[in-house]
């Protein structure tokens, strides 16, 4: 054990945020998934149990090999994922596996898994911008050369993404606003990025699978007096979890709560945990939102500082966009709680997230160290310049 908490490096905290979110992610899911059991596996509860374990194990894995690898990689690879993810998006709205009316994904055949291209084109188009400001910082306020790509790329693969899955979209086109304004772009090009934002949102309504459903859901949300049977279901197994839960496993309204195990799998950490076990959910998302902002705090390299930002906002703003639904805050969307729904490949592409901020974090420390040994180096030198016999090994504060 202790050999392979070695290998963890890195921030040592946001391995500890992943792992218990894991687990905690382990048995949300087995709860919630009693009557899907019973509906698809013949009340056979363990074979989700097993199918989502090895997903959650299967995600680990991927932060491990991502925290690996030097991030700089991950800015010559970025732009060919992002060319990648435009005809996998294209395939998958023409031909995808279709469910609730949207087709969001693409069936890999033997391992009975679906795999979503959006996860891909959210991971690469979040790292590629971040490339694309590191190397356009002296000239980021030049429209043409800097600014006009950033534009393209934003407008495209949200435009995309958006004819099916609407939320994702503009979930995706928030973070790369906040990544571009930490990127010191002007701000009179984001109004344009709005502007090319809102022109996206008219081609989604007018050509995409769920431009219907997202108006009925908002009319919904802004109606003093219809309730949608989801958000109904929700707000019940909000109260009855009073402040400690009814205890693990003992959830009544995983039988009523559609996608309880996923759209709405906070509505059943308060129903089993109570506040008391939402409040330290909260608290996870939030330690790891600060310790993504302290690596980009320290970054050396603006490149590690933008992607850090990127994907720790991607991270924590769909988190919140998720409990805020659950309670009633937000219009109703599709969005999974990040490292504890249950989902396909998509914990695969978040186990990656996580671990390419990892990568950040482990090189930041690596730059630290040998800064500071070279201050170090540099104060020995002078002392023995000067004749003193201070030692070597000892550092000038």
């Amino acid at each position: 054990m202790e050999k392979l908490l070695n290998k963890l490096e890195g921030d040592r905290l946001i391995w500890l945020v992943m792992i218990t979110l894991s687990m905690f992610s382990v048995l949300v899911v087995y709860s919630a998934t009693g009557s899907l059991a019973y509906m698809q596996a013949n009340g056979d509860n363990e074979h989700f149990l097993l199918r989502h374990s090895s997903l959650v194990f299967i995600g680990l894995i991927g932060a491990f090999v991502c925290h690996r690898i030097d991030y700089i990689y991950y800015s010559r690879i970025s732009r060919y994922a992002l060319l990648l993810s435009i005809p996998l998006l294209l395939f998958t709205w023409v031909f995808g596996t279709e469910l609730n009316s949207a087709s969001r994904w693409i069936s890999i055949p033997f391992i009975n898994l679906s795999f979503q291209p959006s996860d891909l084109a959210r991971l690469a188009l979040i790292a590629n911008m971040a490339s694309m400001l590191w190397k356009r910082q002296r000239d980021i306020g030049e429209f043409n050369k800097a600014i006009v790509p950033l534009l393209i790329w934003t407008g495209i693969i949200c435009g995309l993404i958006g004819v099916s899955d609407i939320s994702t979209a503009s979930l995706l086109f928030l973070t790369i606003m906040l990544q571009l304004f930490i990127g010191r772009v002007p701000i009179k090009y984001l109004f344009m990025l709005v502007v090319i934002g809102a022109l996206a949102g008219l081609f989604v309504y007018q050509f995409g699978q769920r431009g219907g459903t997202a108006v009925s859901r908002l009319s919904s949300f802004m109606s003093e007096t219809e309730v949608p049977y989801q958000a109904e279901q929700s707000y019940i197994a909000i109260a009855t979890g009073g402040l400690t839960g009814k205890g693990i496993g003992e959830s009544t309204q995983r039988n009523f709560l559609p996608h309880s195990y996923s759209d709405f799998v906070f509505a059943i950490v308060v129903e089993e945990y109570g506040l008391i076990g939402a409040i330290f959910i909260i608290g996870l998302y939030l330690t790891l939102l600060y310790r993504g902002m302290t690596i980009v705090a320290s970054s050396q390299k603006a490149f590690g500082g933008l992607l850090a930002a990127g994907l720790t906002f991607s991270l924590i703003l769909q988190a919140f966009v998720h409990m805020g639904v659950v309670v009633g805050l937000l219009p109703l969307t599709g969005l999974p709680l990040p490292l504890i729904s249950m989902g396909g490949t998509s914990l695969l592409f978040t186990g990656m997230t996580v671990g390419i901020i990892l990568s950040v974090s482990r090189s930041t420390m690596e730059e630290s160290e040998e800064v500071r040994f070279k201050r170090v180096e540099r104060a020995a030198k002078r002392a023995g310049q000067s004749g003193t016999n201070r030692p070597k090994n000892v550092p000038l504060n």
